[in-house]
């Protein structure tokens, strides 16, 4: 299937999850990240969700992060279409963007090459660890940008498809994608 018509497809089912469902999906996905074999790292990448796409709650796993006394490090979309990361601390100040993602005013920036780990989101899968996004970009490139070892995490409300057939050269796969059903590792 074409990356288009899985966003298409994907987007519609979102729309059809009620908030209990999304809250209890929500709690699932931080649950099965315990179970990861990465609490030993330092920095972790976390998105804050666009509720009205009814992505992901992440706040649950952010408190687990913060919770191990481990860095939860906040993206901002600059105005070139590349992420900046932050240091969430109880100083941090936010604001909304034009698309509806609670993001880092200012504050202590943090460089890709620092990311131990980064949970990512995504509107869809595939067997093989490649993930269908919003279509910018945001995450190929910083992803281009960190060290090799970084851990890139998933977090899907859905199980994969079968295969995502227009795949191009700057996609990066995914170490890990969680659902609220099972963790899968590629």
């Amino acid at each position: 299937m074409q990356k288009r018509k899985i966003r298409e497809i994907f987007k519609a089912k979102r729309n059809l999850i009620n908030s209990k469902t999304l809250e209890d999906s929500s709690i699932q996905i931080a649950n099965h990240c315990l179970k990861l074999e990465i609490w030993h790292f330092t920095n972790y990448h976390i998105f804050f969700p666009i509720e009205k796409n009814n992505e992901v709650n992440t706040k649950h796993l952010i408190q687990i992060i913060q919770g191990r006394d481990k860095n939860v490090i906040i993206p901002k979309i600059e105005d070139n279409f590349n992420l900046k990361n932050y240091l969430l601390t109880d100083s941090t100040l936010f604001v909304t963007n034009s698309l509806g993602i609670s993001e880092p005013q200012s504050g202590i920036e943090v460089c890709n090459e620092d990311l131990d780990v980064i949970f990512m989101p995504l509107i869809a899968f595939d067997k093989f660890g490649n993930r269908v996004g919003y279509g910018m970009g945001y995450y190929d490139k910083m992803l281009s940008k960190c060290v090799k070892s970084v851990l890139k995490i998933g977090l899907s409300l859905f199980d994969p498809i079968d295969q995502i057939h227009d795949i191009s050269s700057h996609d990066v796969k995914m170490d890990y994608c969680i659902t609220p059903n099972q963790i899968y590792v590629f």
